[in-house]
């Protein structure tokens, strides 16, 4: 434990004496009693006033006192409900800043999640059970939450042995932003063979005689990727409802509790909202969902957000679901993927036109927007555009820069000057090793800058970038930010760019709320805040740094309702309908939350050398220990291992 948080936790000690003295209140005592009392917890509130108490009263959805157990059970009625937390850790409801909830739930129930998955085996004997029983047409789906960095062998499953697991079912597994494999009955259900030219923005991958091999690769974006999984069969809108209901228990179980929904390809503006609008308006959402409007055809991006503006607003909805503004895409001609597999990306010479007119109409309309930018020299360009917009038309709202992943302490100080916040997501968890092959591990060390963003001033929102590429798991997150390393255990950042875990946690709860406009609100357990909080399995405080990837919520409130109960609290759980339809992979295997997560990196003895391996090689005979149990960065694989005259990867 580093002296900085041994000295906060002494400052939180310190606060529990003052808040037990007396009730932090938020009426007076001829006020009705509170409806849900939570006691002998440890509270986390994130207040500055009332940093840690015991005991939390919640009324009408909202925070009402906070203090100690003696002052709070004053408070209570008969009527009131009063929970025993038997010690545990609470902290504020988590709030991704950044994910894609709305399209995610739409697919959850047919998506096959390999986050903590320890082998390739294991992969792939998921693949054949889940592609065993999928009926036809529909496919199996592989996409995001993985690293080949987290499996035992260290790599990829090949397609010779996709093909094996699922020879009749399509599969399509998409790896980060850089490709995805496709098995042979993927690609006649898809029709690609010898005679298909490449899509725009991507390349089949052919063998020797011009026959696709089964890989995509996205060479220079991920259009060939998304375009390709869109062509897959859809669930049904029941289903869709069903699939949504499961993703938001999952994020429950996690401890999330509110979400910035960016937008995402293929969402247009009301349709494709009108399965989230009905559960709403059921009653059945579990999380607060902010959601972005994102411009979806090229060309069409000024027309699309002259309609949106009369539409709708910012704003518009309530509590539970409500319009948060533009983007995050807002031209296509700005858009630089990072894959880290490829040459930094270019915005073309027309972006800066297309996008000044673009925010210029936010800007006089008053429109909050957002804008993916992964590379400093992006940011930069997009900047000049805003700080030029801002001269004829002041920013009156906020805007924010999604992922910054490079981003320049000078690019820092122009996002603070003009108002806006930077969202961090944990997407280098899952790419970091890519990212230091190409650039180099000094490159690497602040990739974002996240201690530097904070030391500015800049509002800082952690994320997930989920689900597609970076898994929506929280938990992965919180081990980055404060250990620096990635789910293959690969050391990214020094000490001067980890945070401490009260940091990492004000990043994902008060940081988040800025994000949506909801600082006042949401964040912190206070009087007055939303009674939006997570009880947890293990305390986040204490627990040690490879166990944080472990930690669940054992109970979950959202605006004083339990959305979500397990272990001693089980039997305040919400009832779920089974997840739908009964082929789903959420039917057959328990959820990626429900699952033991790999406390570290898998190692060696996970994969048992068995005969007929195939990586047994000159220098190291079946020891693979040098290949599979260490975080090599590796983004050749066959000129790295090569040069050793070494094929441990099978290369």
């Amino acid at each position: 434990m580093t002296t900085r948080r041994r000295s906060l936790l002494a400052g939180l000690g310190a606060a529990t004496a003052l808040a037990a003295a007396r009730p932090h209140l938020a009426w007076s005592q001829t006020m009705t009693a509170p409806d849900l009392i939570l006691r002998n917890g440890k509270i986390t509130t994130l207040d500055p006033d009332t940093p840690e108490a015991s005991a939390i009263a919640i009324r009408d959805g909202k925070v009402a006192a906070i203090g100690s157990d003696a002052s709070i059970m004053e408070l209570a009625a008969d009527d009131t409900r009063v929970i025993d937390l038997n010690s545990r850790r609470v902290i504020p409801g988590l709030n991704d800043s950044h994910t894609h909830v709305i399209r995610g739930g739409l697919n959850y129930n047919m998506e096959l999640r390999w986050e903590n998955v320890p082998s390739v085996a294991d992969a792939l004997a998921m693949l054949r059970k889940q592609a065993a029983n999928t009926p036809s047409p529909q496919w199996v789906r592989v996409v995001g939450g993985w690293s080949e960095f987290q499996f035992a062998e260290r790599r990829m499953p090949t397609l010779e042995e996709i093909n094996a697991a699922a020879p009749d079912t399509p599969v399509f597994i998409l790896h980060l932003y850089s490709s995805a494999l496709l098995n042979r009955a993927a690609l006649q259900a898809l029709g690609i063979t010898k005679d298909t030219p490449n899509p725009p923005g991507g390349e089949i991958e052919r063998d020797a005689r011009g026959n696709p091999t089964g890989m995509l690769i996205a060479r220079p974006s991920a259009l060939i990727l998304y375009s390709t999984l869109a062509q897959g069969p859809k669930l049904e809108v029941e289903h869709q409802k069903n699939s949504t209901r499961h993703f938001m228990r999952e994020l429950n179980r996690l401890g999330v509790t509110s979400v910035i929904d960016a937008g995402g390809g293929g969402q247009n503006y009301p349709e494709d909202y009108d399965v989230i609008q009905s559960l709403h308006d059921a009653g059945q959402l579990t999380l607060r969902i902010a959601y972005n409007l994102f411009a979806q055809q090229a060309g069409q991006e000024l027309n699309d957000y002259e309609r949106w503006i009369g539409m709708t607003e910012p704003g518009a909805g309530d509590a539970m679901l409500r319009m948060n503004g533009a983007g995050e895409n807002l031209a296509w001609s700005a858009a630089d993927f990072e894959n880290f597999l490829e040459p930094r990306p270019d915005p073309t010479p027309v972006m800066e036109a297309e996008l000044e007119k673009i925010v210029e109409l936010l800007a006089t309309n008053e429109w909050p927007f957002r804008i993916h930018a992964t590379y400093d020299e992006t940011i930069d360009r997009f900047l000049t555009v805003f700080e030029r917009v801002n001269g004829k038309t002041p920013f009156k709202t906020r805007f924010i820069i999604d992922h910054a992943e490079t981003i320049s302490p000078r690019n820092i100080e122009r996002i603070k000057a003009l108002g806006g916040g930077i969202a961090t997501q944990h997407r280098m968890a899952f790419q970091g090793e890519y990212f230091a092959a190409r650039y180099g591990a000094e490159a690497a060390e602040a990739t974002p800058p996240i201690r530097e963003m904070l030391r500015t001033g800049v509002p800082v929102g952690g994320g997930t970038d989920a689900t597609r590429v970076a898994s929506y798991d929280p938990w992965v997150a919180m081990h980055w930010l404060t250990t620096g390393k990635t789910v293959g255990g690969l050391t990214l950042y020094g000490e001067d760019n980890l945070l401490t875990r009260e940091e990492a946690l004000a990043v994902w709860t008060t940081g988040s709320a800025w994000f949506s406009g909801e600082q006042d609100v949401k964040g912190r357990l206070s009087p007055g805040m939303y009674g939006d909080l997570a009880v947890l399995s293990d305390d986040l405080m204490t627990v040690p740094d490879g166990q944080i990837r472990s930690i669940t919520s054992v109970m979950t409130v959202v605006g004083g309702k339990i959305v979500f109960a397990d272990a001693e609290f089980d039997g305040l759980n919400t009832p779920l309908p089974p997840a739908s339809p009964d082929w789903s992979v959420n039917a057959l295997f328990a959820s990626p939350a429900e699952r033991q997560p790999a406390q570290a990196p898998a190692q060696l003895d996970m994969r048992a050398c068995h005969d007929g391996c195939s990586s047994g090689c000159g220098m190291h005979g079946h020891n693979h220990g040098i290949a599979w149990a260490n975080p090599v960065p590796v983004r050749d694989k066959g000129a790295f291992w090569g040069a050793l005259g070494c094929s441990c990867f099978a290369v």
